[in-house]
């Protein structure tokens, strides 16, 4: 079992640059798999960045990719998702989500791989 947390959300204006952690309980957090989603208002949950376990394999989406980047603490069982040049459209729900069952690959943007969510962090960016 992993329980994870996010923090580190807010209001901010675009342009702006922010940081979310996803903190996790459970010993074997390491060997996870760990993405980022987000859910706009009246939008379904999309992929933004995931992870693998050793943190030496990274995947993003071409929304976030360039200005974006996911990293992971193991030894502080957090995964950190570093966005800069926030716009008005990343506003969302963000929630990180992780998963030990799969291979890190072209699969992990599919929310069907993940068995463990957090409850989210609103991201709001203002024009």
């Amino acid at each position: 079992q992993v329980q994870l947390v996010e923090s580190g959300g807010g209001l901010v204006q675009a342009g702006d640059s922010l940081r979310l952690s996803c903190a996790a309980s459970g010993r074997t957090f390491s060997s996870y798999t760990v993405a980022w989603f987000r859910q706009a208002p009246g939008k379904e949950r999309e992929f933004v960045a995931a992870i693998s376990w050793s943190g030496t394999s990274t995947h993003y989406a071409d929304s976030v990719k360039g200005r974006s980047t996911i990293s992971r603490d193991n030894a502080k069982n957090t995964v950190y998702l570093q966005m800069s040049r926030l716009n008005p459209e990343d506003t969302a729900v963000y929630y990180c989500a992780a998963e030990s069952r799969y291979h890190f690959g072209a699969g992990s943007d599919f929310e069907s791989q993940y068995d463990y969510w957090g409850q989210g962090t609103q991201v709001t960016v203002s024009s």
